[in-house]
Protein backbone atom coordinates (compact mmCIF):
# COMPACT_ATOMS: atom_id res chain seq x y z
CA UNK A 1 0.00 0.00 0.00
CA UNK A 2 1.28 3.15 -0.52
CA UNK A 3 1.24 6.26 1.81
CA UNK A 4 2.55 8.97 -0.04
CA UNK A 5 -1.47 9.15 -1.63
CA UNK A 6 -3.88 11.94 -0.02
CA UNK A 7 -6.18 10.25 1.92
CA UNK A 8 -8.83 12.42 0.39
CA UNK A 9 -8.95 14.31 -3.44
CA UNK A 10 -11.19 16.49 -5.52
CA UNK A 11 -12.26 16.11 -9.05
CA UNK A 12 -12.85 19.73 -9.53
CA UNK A 13 -14.30 19.22 -12.72
CA UNK A 14 -17.34 17.27 -11.80
CA UNK A 15 -17.09 17.85 -8.27
CA UNK A 16 -16.78 14.84 -6.67
CA UNK A 17 -14.59 13.98 -3.88
CA UNK A 18 -13.44 10.53 -3.66
CA UNK A 19 -11.31 8.63 -0.40
CA UNK A 20 -8.60 6.10 -0.30
CA UNK A 21 -9.72 2.68 0.35
CA UNK A 22 -6.46 0.25 -0.20
CA UNK A 23 -5.10 1.17 -3.58
CA UNK A 24 -8.15 3.25 -4.80
CA UNK A 25 -10.26 6.29 -4.44
CA UNK A 26 -13.74 5.46 -4.15
CA UNK A 27 -16.17 8.10 -4.99
CA UNK A 28 -17.95 9.45 -2.25
CA UNK A 29 -21.25 9.75 -3.36
CA UNK A 30 -24.91 9.53 -0.75
CA UNK A 31 -28.21 9.96 -1.17
CA UNK A 32 -29.80 13.65 0.02
CA UNK A 33 -31.52 13.05 3.39
CA UNK A 34 -35.60 13.03 3.07
CA UNK A 35 -38.00 13.33 4.96
CA UNK A 36 -39.67 10.83 6.87
CA UNK A 37 -43.62 9.87 6.36
CA UNK A 38 -45.84 7.15 7.49
CA UNK A 39 -47.46 6.09 4.57
CA UNK A 40 -51.60 5.57 4.32
CA UNK A 41 -53.12 3.44 1.84
CA UNK A 42 -53.03 5.81 -0.63
CA UNK A 43 -49.53 6.71 -0.48
CA UNK A 44 -48.49 2.89 -0.68
CA UNK A 45 -50.68 2.48 -3.51
CA UNK A 46 -49.23 5.10 -5.14
CA UNK A 47 -45.42 3.80 -3.96
CA UNK A 48 -46.00 -0.03 -5.57
CA UNK A 49 -47.33 1.93 -8.92
CA UNK A 50 -44.55 3.97 -9.48
CA UNK A 51 -42.04 0.88 -8.57
CA UNK A 52 -43.77 -1.15 -10.66
CA UNK A 53 -44.95 0.92 -13.87
CA UNK A 54 -43.25 4.23 -13.60
CA UNK A 55 -39.93 3.12 -12.91
CA UNK A 56 -37.73 6.06 -14.50
CA UNK A 57 -40.46 8.14 -12.76
CA UNK A 58 -39.67 6.00 -9.50
CA UNK A 59 -35.78 6.28 -10.03
CA UNK A 60 -35.70 10.10 -10.82
CA UNK A 61 -37.87 11.28 -7.34
CA UNK A 62 -35.88 8.64 -5.02
CA UNK A 63 -32.25 10.23 -6.61
CA UNK A 64 -33.52 13.71 -6.28
CA UNK A 65 -34.95 13.41 -3.07
CA UNK A 66 -38.68 14.35 -3.62
CA UNK A 67 -40.35 11.01 -3.75
CA UNK A 68 -41.50 11.10 -0.09
CA UNK A 69 -42.35 15.34 -0.70
CA UNK A 70 -44.43 13.56 -3.82
CA UNK A 71 -46.07 10.96 -1.69
CA UNK A 72 -46.85 12.59 1.57
CA UNK A 73 -49.06 15.28 -1.35
CA UNK A 74 -50.56 12.81 -3.09
CA UNK A 75 -51.89 10.94 0.14
CA UNK A 76 -53.34 14.42 1.47
CA UNK A 77 -54.72 15.03 -2.00
CA UNK A 78 -56.52 11.73 -2.06
CA UNK A 79 -58.01 11.61 1.36
CA UNK A 80 -59.48 15.37 0.87
CA UNK A 81 -60.76 14.05 -2.44
CA UNK A 82 -62.23 11.05 -1.02
CA UNK A 83 -64.13 12.86 1.70
CA UNK A 84 -65.07 15.27 -1.09
CA UNK A 85 -66.59 12.83 -3.10
CA UNK A 86 -68.26 10.77 -0.27
CA UNK A 87 -70.09 14.37 0.75
CA UNK A 88 -71.44 14.86 -2.72
CA UNK A 89 -72.16 11.14 -2.97
CA UNK A 90 -74.12 10.82 -0.03
CA UNK A 91 -75.82 14.49 -1.02
CA UNK A 92 -77.31 12.82 -3.74
CA UNK A 93 -78.30 9.63 -2.31
CA UNK A 94 -81.53 8.52 0.22
CA UNK A 95 -79.45 8.82 2.89
CA UNK A 96 -80.44 10.15 6.18
CA UNK A 97 -78.83 10.02 9.70
CA UNK A 98 -82.42 8.77 11.35
CA UNK A 99 -81.56 5.38 8.90
CA UNK A 100 -78.51 4.63 10.94
CA UNK A 101 -80.86 3.67 14.35
CA UNK A 102 -83.89 2.57 11.83
CA UNK A 103 -82.40 0.53 8.95
CA UNK A 104 -78.52 -0.12 9.88
CA UNK A 105 -77.98 -2.70 7.26
CA UNK A 106 -79.36 -0.63 4.18
CA UNK A 107 -77.47 2.35 5.81
CA UNK A 108 -73.99 0.77 6.12
CA UNK A 109 -74.18 -0.79 3.02
CA UNK A 110 -75.28 2.05 0.99
CA UNK A 111 -72.05 4.14 2.45
CA UNK A 112 -69.81 0.95 2.15
CA UNK A 113 -71.03 1.61 -1.77
CA UNK A 114 -70.07 5.28 -1.86
CA UNK A 115 -67.04 4.98 0.32
CA UNK A 116 -65.94 2.38 -2.91
CA UNK A 117 -66.79 4.72 -6.16
CA UNK A 118 -64.89 7.30 -4.15
CA UNK A 119 -62.05 5.13 -3.95
CA UNK A 120 -62.27 3.87 -7.69
CA UNK A 121 -62.98 7.46 -8.63
CA UNK A 122 -59.61 8.35 -6.42
CA UNK A 123 -57.57 5.60 -8.17
CA UNK A 124 -57.87 6.74 -11.65
CA UNK A 125 -57.55 10.39 -10.66
CA UNK A 126 -54.42 10.49 -8.76
CA UNK A 127 -53.02 6.74 -7.55
CA UNK A 128 -52.78 5.17 -10.73
CA UNK A 129 -51.43 7.75 -13.86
Amino acid sequence: MNNKLPKTKTDERIGIEYHLEGDYYIPNLAMPKQEKIILNKYGRMRLKYLKEYKKADYTIMLMNGTLNTHLKELQEMADNRVQQIISELKAKSDLTEDMKNTDMLYWVGTMNSIKNQAEEIIYNELIYV
